[in-house]
């Protein structure tokens, strides 16, 4: 999905080198760790065999995509979107590929429509603090059980009931949580909503996500580098769609 599925795989890792030497640049203090994010579970529109609608990746791509990163020497995400699943349910699924120590976690509020029991892209769903620390829960066994260093959890988030009861959400050790701003918009709009949603119910380290088409197709050109590390906290993970 994105970029990541965009180009053929050699163009889109030579735009991935492409974005870390920007990065770098930018901020030559801090060392750039470039990755590549998978959704390993898509929400769908429709139910499907099982009437979850969401659809699971298979592992064969998973793996795929895994031997990609090995070779641009990144890290791998793996992105769940669980449409009427539950995170419950689902995450137990992939610790085959999360037991690997650099493979990291992401989780899709907006998808995650049990609640309102309506279809995916038709609204905006939630997770509740509850959810997040099962996840994170779940995270921090793993860790312990391989003998992991701690593992990158990613929480998606653009609108106020994207998370709920942020401010129960529990850090372990073992995991390190990004909240991630993954609105799009005009830049405007984009720094707004990093202040609404991520920076006014911090949990521990923020994210900020550029989408190469969505930001700028009215116009507006993408944020660069420079103009993301004026925010205020500075984002440590950046992500491109």
């Amino acid at each position: 999905m994105g970029v990541l599925g965009e180009y053929p795989k050699d163009v889109m890792l030579q735009k991935l080198k492409g974005e870390v030497a920007r990065w770098q640049a930018a901020d030559p203090a801090r060392p750039v760790q470039p990755a590549l994010h998978l959704i390993a579970v898509v929400a769908q529109g429709e139910p499907g065999k099982a009437g979850k609608y969401r659809m699971i990746i298979p592992d064969t791509t998973l793996n795929q995509v895994y031997g990609w990163a090995k070779e641009a020497g990144a890290i791998m995400f793996i992105d769940i979107q669980t449409g009427h699943d539950d995170i419950r349910t689902i995450l137990p699924r992939f610790e085959w590929i999360l037991k690997n120590p650099d493979v990291h976690l992401g989780i899709d509020p907006e998808f995650n429509l049990i609640k309102s029991g309506k279809k995916p892209g038709t609204k905006i769903g939630t997770y509740d603090a509850a959810d997040i620390n099962y996840a994170s829960g779940y995270l921090k066994e793993l860790v312990k059980k391989y003998h992991l260093p701690p593992k990158v959890f990613i929480v998606h988030r653009f609108t106020k009931g994207g998370v709920t009861n942020a401010k129960d959400i529990r850090l372990h050790p073992e995991v390190q949580m990004v909240i991630n701003m993954d609105g799009w918009g005009a830049p405007w709009l984009k720094r707004d909503s990093y202040k609404a949603y991520v920076v006014a119910e911090p949990v521990q380290y923020t994210g900020f996500k550029l989408f190469y088409h969505n930001d700028t197709k009215k116009g507006d050109a993408l944020l660069t580098p420079q103009e993301v590390l004026k925010l205020n906290p500075k984002p440590l993970y950046i992500q491109y769609q």
